[in-house]
């Protein structure tokens, strides 16, 4: 591969000479980011560079929930966090799906508004009650408007073919999109909009001045007016805060025969997740079995945890029925103590926007739409 320093002119004054604003990482907001700042600045330059020749970390590997807060989330958060951080947020998830819906036409990435199911285990001890559910309805309803978001569901077991499962709390506003479809559009938004998307870049360092920044990558040197960072999991190199990569471990089955499964689905606070994609069952999750090892930057699945995503399969979503894996993979999301993004300005010419905790979708576009306003 050529460095930069061996462009032709045609190729160095196409992409790599007088950059207004020079953004790292090529997920949602990274796209986000630069589909704004074309709106508030039409004639600017802009490129995206990105390390590997698709988003790498967990934009295009996510699950497609469009989930802004189970129960069990959100009783545990109450537990351990400030309440008025828990419900910001909520609000910000809420509110960053509406968003994303404005930048993509959610009919093009074949959003389903299927509601979610929070499931309790039989063995569990369920912490939520009746006061509860009516206590995060009223919350819910102050910052979104809409009455009645969460019930219990105790005919989803028996809806869905469930086993070892003591009963269910429905969220009737989330749902589940195509990932792949998304990233797709906003790919092809950005590229409408003139931004320019460099693929097989690594960003290393930075050196910044009043005027301009330098970022050494891979393969060479460059300057740009501005930067903007959005690498979410692998951000530390960056910044020097509470921010721990998680990777994401997830599979899908083959096509299951008369599949009883319809929706997205949350268990055990949200550490595993499952949803149908047609007759297939998508469902990851399983970190809590090993924070330590999944706190890392490399792709790749485990036995420990891949045992454990098919014993609750064959135990309890879907029980005596025959199945096989046809795909497994791995994401990095970016994760830490406190549950809200890192967004800020690290000198006068670089914002950054990181650590969205496994969110991405409902932070994601959010996310973009603050760091465009910082320039």
């Amino acid at each position: 591969m050529l460095r930069i320093d061996e462009l032709s002119f045609w190729e160095k004054t196409s992409y790599f000479e007088n950059i207004d604003f020079l953004i790292i990482g090529s997920g949602i907001v990274g796209m986000s980011t630069s589909l704004y700042l074309k709106t508030k600045y039409p004639n600017a330059k802009i490129v995206i560079i990105e390390r590997g020749y698709l988003p790498t970390g967990a934009s295009s590997k996510n699950a497609g929930f469009t989930c802004f807060g189970s129960p069990t989330e959100l009783f545990d958060d109450l537990n351990s966090m400030d309440e008025k951080l828990v419900w910001k947020t909520f609000s910000d998830r809420y509110h960053g799906l509406k968003c994303l819906f404005d930048l993509v036409d959610p009919k093009s990435i074949e959003y389903d508004p299927c509601k979610s199911w929070d499931l309790i285990a039989s063995n569990s001890k369920n912490e939520i009650n009746p006061e509860f559910i009516e206590y995060i309805n009223e919350k819910a309803k102050d910052l979104t408007g809409i009455d009645q978001i969460y019930s219990e569901d105790k005919l989803a077991i028996k809806t869905f073919g469930f086993k070892n499962i003591e009963t269910a709390y429905c969220n009737s506003l989330e749902g589940g999109i195509n990932t792949g479809l998304l990233m797709k559009s906003l790919h092809q938004k950005a590229v409408d909009a003139g931004v320019q998307i460099v693929f097989g870049i690594e960003a290393l360092s930075m050196e910044a001045t009043d005027q301009e920044i330098t970022l050494d990558t891979n393969q060479g040197l460059v300057k740009s007016a501005h930067c903007i960072i959005a690498t979410n999991g692998f951000a530390k190199q960056w910044i020097n805060e509470d921010i721990q990569p998680a990777r994401a471990q997830v599979l899908v089955t083959n096509p299951i025969k008369d599949l009883k499964i319809k929706g997205t689905f949350h268990y055990e606070k949200g550490y595993y997740y499952f949803r149908n994609i047609g007759d297939r069952i998508l469902l990851g999750g399983g970190r809590n079995l090993d924070f330590e090892e999944e706190e890392t930057t490399k792709f790749g699945t485990t036995q420990k945890i891949q045992n454990a995503l098919e014993s609750l399969l064959t135990q309890t979503i879907i029980p005596n029925q025959d199945y096989s894996i046809d795909y497994s993979w791995s994401g990095v999301m970016g994760v830490g103590a406190n549950k809200s993004p890192i967004i800020k300005m690290l000198n006068k010419n670089t914002a950054i926007g990181v650590r969205l905790g496994g969110m991405g979708v409902a932070l994601g576009s959010q996310v973009g739409k603050k760091l465009s306003s910082y320039f």
